[in-house]
């Protein structure tokens, strides 16, 4: 059974929502229903916090440091230079 609620946003909140629902093609109504949905998952279906400690040998501090071994690791290809023309 569905039941109405009511929120009061701030204008940014409000324009913020529209946008993420309207970029998605829902209803005001949905976005929430979905965010609510999403913030209160028990971790046990997480599909994320379920994949935990999956994989061996990974550093210790690999979460607070994920940026800097992404550099680390990630090349990336460059693409090959247009050559210049000479006037």
């Amino acid at each position: 059974m569905s039941r109405p609620l009511q929120v009061y946003l701030e204008d940014a909140e409000l324009n913020r929502l529209e946008k993420w629902a309207g970029e998605r093609g829902w209803t005001k109504s949905q976005a929430v229903r979905f965010a609510l949905r999403a913030l209160t998952r028990p971790a046990a279906e997480d599909p994320l916090l379920s994949a935990s400690g999956m994989i061996d040998g990974l550093p210790e501090d690999l979460s607070a440091n994920i940026d800097r071994y992404l550099l680390e690791t990630y090349v990336s290809e460059k693409k090959p230079r247009k050559p210049r023309r000479r006037k």
